[in-house]
Formats: structure tokens, C-alpha cells, sequence
């Protein structure tokens, strides 16, 4: 059993910017995490939503955003009370998106608003999946997650993996789970520094994202000549943080490897810019948008092979892949790939014309909100929805 994916061929370079508007809008309610707008807590979930709320009015869709501040995966009682007051208020047979992060671990708010409200739940990253849960808290979330997602009228993943991954775990009908992977804008090629040596990481600093294990690689590389930029939010886990601080001194990394913490617009676009490699250590990911962000800018990419990375490393229109994908959990792997990188100049210059190469296939935004409102359009109304 698949996911059933919202396919749609890659529109005209015009159609990225310029779209026939109709004439009347329909009405979409999308319920968000609150802080989807903050420049501290960057995530490639918050970008998604910003840009489907951007983009829907091109494809017939205005969108009321309602934000829904509080802890994740199980809001805090205020968050709660704000979250059922919101789906209370809408009219019937509504038409409401409702970010994973915000719906998935309350079905008893949820569920029971399923019967007049028509629902699709966007699922950025399955809540049990996680890094570092308890066993028990994840297989709770898992039930909670599933009563949510059975009751929507529609499911929303962001890669075929992730379909894929939330039709065997929970139990989906296939036709159900429509896959709108996230775009990428196009952006000016990354001159790099030298070629070689510049490393950028992109991604919040948690156990999720491996920071510690690239720490680890990089303290085997110390004889090359690299430096390495890990810029993302140091507020989700702070305990990690610390660790993989204590870590890079303890190797003597320190002034090589830096933690810079979040950065956005002009300020990440340099860091891009600066970029030579970049390199992600995850443990699990549903897509990867700073891998297509880096590639829309013609630079490499160095994986771990893990969810949604392939799909998003893809592959040049020629069949090249432009990157090298490593086991995930494996520093021994990643440091062999940053040898090979740093020691084989044909390597390089394959992998960048590769990246080149696929920077031209990449999809962009325009096209993942037309997925999401071809999703919208088809939802069934909830008096017609079988049992």
C-alpha cells in the first residue's frame, strides 16, 4: 500500500510568480502553531505554513490563519481551550487545514468536530517519531495521533516517505494520504570560499538533527583544512545544546565548529553564499528543506540516507546525484565521505555540476500549494463521509 500523490507537472517558470487569481476565493481556515512567524525559532514546518498561507490565494484558496500558541506535542491547557474554542467557532462544513503539531495530540478536541467541520491535517513529521521519547510516550502519541488522522477527511505529507510511513503505521487508506513535498526558490549560485573547506549545517540544534554525531566526524577529520557553521535554534533542547558544546571543546574543535544559532533572510543567504558542503547528521527527517535550499543555490549536499532525504538530495536531470547519502548514526561513514570530498578534486567537481544540475529540476512553492488546494477542494463534506 502507497500514499496516493497530488502529482502535477512542473508549471512554467512564469507560473512561479505570476498566477491567473479568480474571481471569488473560497475560504480555508488554517489552524497553526503560534509562533510560525518567529525569526528565533526558524523551522522548515514554520516556512511550509507561511508559504502554503501565501500561496493558496493563486489557486483559489483565501486563507484565515489561526495561530494556536502552547507546548508541542500536547498543548498546555490554555493552548487547548484556544484550539477548541477555534474549531467551536467555525460555521459548518468549514474548510480547515490543521498543522500536525497543533492537531495530532489532542483528539478529543479534535475528533468530535470531524462530524460538520471538513478537515485535512497536514503532518509535517509524525509525532512518535521524535528522537529521544520514552517508548511509552511515544506509543501514546501514537494512539492519539491515529484517532486524529483517521478522522480527517484527509491526510497531507510533506514526502512519498512520509506517506508511505503514515499509511503503514497508522493504518490509512491509501487514497486518503496526498503527498505536496515543500518548493524551493530558486536563488543566486553560492560562490563558496575556496572550493573545499566551508561546511554549513542547517538545522535546529536536537538530538534529531545529529549535531553530535557530526561533532563526532569532524573531530576524526581534524588533520583537513575545514571550518563548519551548525546554524539553527539552541532553544528546543537546551540539555543538547550544552552536550554538543561540551563535545566540540572537549575534541578541540572549538573556533572550527560554531554554533551560530538561527539566522534568517540576508543573514542566512550568506551563510549559504559562504558554503562550499553542506552536511546534515539527522536521525530521521520527512523531507529535508535545508537540503533543497542549499542545492537551490548549486551547493552539494552530505546526508545521512534516512525518511525523506533521498527524495529531497533527488537527482540531476541527467541522473546524477548530487550529493553522497551516509548510514544515519554512523560518524565513521560521514567522516570516510568528508575525506573523500576533501581529497578527490574530481569528486567535488562532480557533485557540483550534479547540485547545478538539480537546482534546475527543483520544484517550487506555486506547485506545493497547488497539491494542498486540490487536496482542499476534494474534501468530503461530513454528511456524506462513510462511517
Amino acid at each position: 500500500m502507497t500514499a496516493r500523490r497530488t502529482r502535477h507537472p512542473r508549471p512554467p517558470a512564469a507560473e512561479d510568480t505570476i498566477r491567473t487569481v479568480p474571481m471569488t476565493l473560497r475560504t480555508a481556515h488554517f489552524v497553526l502553531p503560534g509562533g510560525v512567524d518567529d525569526p528565533a525559532a526558524p523551522s522548515g514546518g514554520n516556512v511550509y505554513d507561511r508559504r502554503i498561507c501565501l500561496d493558496l490565494p493563486g489557486f483559489g484558496w483565501q486563507v484565515t490563519r489561526h495561530p494556536v500558541p502552547g507546548g508541542r506535542p500536547r498543548p498546555d491547557r490554555p493552548a487547548r481551550d484556544r484550539l477548541a474554542r477555534t474549531l467551536r467557532d467555525l460555521p459548518d462544513d468549514s474548510v480547515v487545514l490543521l498543522d500536525g503539531l497543533v492537531a495530532c495530540g489532542v483528539p478529543e478536541i479534535v475528533v468530535p468536530e470531524a462530524g460538520r467541520l471538513r478537515l485535512a491535517v497536514l503532518v509535517h513529521l509524525p509525532l512518535g517519531d521524535e528522537t529521544g521519547l520514552d517508548p511509552a510516550v511515544a506509543a501514546g502519541l501514537d494512539i492519539r495521533e491515529r484517532a486524529v488522522l483517521r478522522a480527517a477527511g484527509a491526510v497531507i505529507a510533506t514526502s512519498d516517505w512520509a506517506g508511505r510511513r503514515l499509511v503503514s503505521h497508522h493504518g490509512l487508506a491509501p487514497d486518503r494520504v496526498h503527498v505536496a513535498a515543500p518548493g524551493a526558490d530558486i536563488a543566486p549560485l553560492a560562490p563558496g570560499t575556496d572550493g573545499v573547506s566551508r561546511l554549513l549545517c542547517v538545522a535546529a540544534v536536537t538530538p534529531r538533527k545529529g549535531q553530535h554525531r557530526l561533532v563526532e566526524a569532524l573531530a576524526a577529520v581534524r588533520d583537513l583544512p575545514w571550518t563548519c557553521e551548525c546554524v539553527g535554534g539552541l532553544g528546543h533542547d537546551p540539555a543538547y545544546v550544552a552536550r554538543v558544546e561540551e563535545s566540540i571543546a572537549r575534541h578541540g574543535l572549538t573556533g572550527r565548529l560554531r554554533l551560530t544559532g538561527p539566522r534568517s533572510g540576508a543573514a542566512l543567504d550568506a551563510s549559504y553564499a559562504a558554503a562550499d558542503l553542506m552536511v546534515l547528521a539527522s536521525r530521521a527527517e520527512t523531507y529535508g528543506m535545508a537540503v533543497t535550499e542549499a542545492l537551490a543555490r548549486g551547493v552539494p549536499v552530505l546526508a545521512t540516507d534516512v525518511g525523506g532525504l533521498p527524495e529531497a538530495v533527488g537527482r540531476a536531470p541527467d541522473g546524477r546525484v548530487p550529493g553522497i547519502l551516509v548510514p544515519p548514526e554512523d560518524p565513521a561513514a560521514l567522516a570516510a565521505a568528508l575525506r573523500r570530498w576533501s581529497g578527490d578534486a574530481d569528486v567535488r567537481r562532480r557533485l557540483r555540476a550534479a547540485a547545478r544540475g538539480r537546482r534546475t529540476a527543483l520544484t517550487g512553492w506555486p506547485a506545493t500549494a497547488r497539491a494542498v488546494a486540490t487536496v482542499l477542494h476534494r474534501l468530503p463534506h461530513p454528511r456524506r463521509r462513510p462511517a
